[in-house]
Parts: C-alpha cells; structure tokens; sequence
C-alpha cells in the first residue's frame, strides 16, 4: 500500500459495502474521540491523541481494530467471541460490528493516553 494515501483513498480502494463499515468506523471513532487527529500509520488509518489512540484496516472478511493490548485487555470479556492477538481483534465483515463496544474501547484509549500524558507531563518537572 502506498505510504503517501490518506483515510478518504484508504477508504475508497475497498468494495462498497466494506466502504460503508470503515466509513461509520471512523465517524465512530470520530465522535468518540473528537480531538484525536486522523492520519495513516503502519500503512492504515490511525487516530491519535498523545500517541497511538486505535488503528483500523479491513481485510478480505474482516475488519481489523487495534487499540493496544491494554484496550483489548480491558474489554476482554466483550470481545471473547472474536478472533484477535495482543493487540488486535478481527470483527467479521458478515456481522455487525460490536458499536457500544468499540465506543467503550475508544473512550478507555482516550482516558488511557490523556493520563500517560499528565504523567510524563509531571515526571519531566
């Protein structure tokens, strides 16, 4: 994948249907976590907020979401019946994606990275 694409073409380059899941994704996202900033990293969109907040991709049947093994570690037991590694889950592209849990993880990565901050903020005094 080129490295220089952004979210939009990112987006575009998938069937229309996966185009519909990545699109309410990312407004998910978006509305969850309002001052991070959209960009690609590691070849995928990306949200950041004093670091790394959640990445996302999809795939040929699923759809990848990478919070960080703490965000995954956290919701644990929501996300049971889904494939995942360290720091990644797989939502299956033929059923719906778990919303209420992926609005929790984003606001618990948001929390997460806000408190690393104010605690680099003060080690640095």
């Amino acid at each position: 994948m080129d490295k220089s694409i952004d979210v939009d073409h990112y987006i575009a380059g998938f069937p229309a249907d996966v185009q519909q899941i990545l699109q309410k994704l990312r407004e998910t996202i978006q509305t969850t976590a309002p001052h991070a900033r959209e960009t690609i990293n590691y070849g995928i969109p990306t949200f950041t907020l004093e670091g790394n907040l959640v990445h996302y991709a999809a795939f040929k049947n699923h759809i990848g979401f990478y919070p960080a093994p703490s965000g995954l570690e956290a919701f644990k037991d929501a996300l049971a019946g889904y494939k995942g590694a360290k720091g990644s889950v797989q939502f299956p592209l033929d059923q719906p994606l778990p919303w209420d849990t992926i609005i929790d993880i984003v606001k618990f990565r948001v929390e997460e990275n806000l408190a690393k901050a104010v605690e680099k903020a003060k080690s640095k005094k």
